[in-house]
């Protein structure tokens, strides 16, 4: 998928990101752009299920990971769980 796909990149902001197994992720808050290669290097996505995402944290997830952009965002793959490291301030 590339962006050229897409009418404007602004069209991602809010949109619903689902697993490829159907379970709601999150919404999408941000666009990470590569500006050396001038494509969209990833999505940012705040406020996620906790099923999913330890403690609900802010997360990216690659581009090359979505599937398909319509009303909603379907990506390709996506661990079961992902561990949020620890800072050293939380330890």
């Amino acid at each position: 998928m590339t962006v050229s796909m897409l009418t404007e990149i602004t069209e991602l902001y809010d949109i619903k990101v689902y697993s490829d197994r159907g379970i709601l992720i999150g919404i999408v808050k941000d666009i990470i752009l590569d500006t050396d290669e001038q494509s969209i290097y990833g999505i940012y996505i705040e406020n996620t299920n906790q099923d999913l995402v330890e403690g609900g944290s802010a997360i990216s997830v690659p581009f090359r990971w979505i599937k398909a952009v319509g009303e909603v965002i379907l990506l390709k793959k996506f661990p079961s769980m992902v561990k949020v490291p620890q800072t050293k301030d939380q330890i």
